[in-house]
């Protein structure tokens, strides 16, 4: 599974970093997502998409 960040709408918020900080940071501003999600963060992952306020991070399955 991927997960990614579209800078362009991201507002951040910094709450997808609240939620699975293994996998997002606001390391430059916007949100940055480590691309490769192991199996142990994938439910965080999805949390954070689900509750991103701007829809600005997508999941590759």
């Amino acid at each position: 599974m991927k997960a990614f960040v579209d800078e362009n709408v991201c507002i951040s918020c910094g709450l997808c970093e609240g939620i699975c900080s293994d996998i997002f940071s606001l390391d430059t501003g916007v949100a940055v997502a480590v691309e490769e999600v192991s199996a142990e963060f994938e439910d965080g992952a999805r949390e954070a998409c689900d509750s991103c306020p701007v829809q600005a991070i997508s999941i590759e399955e």
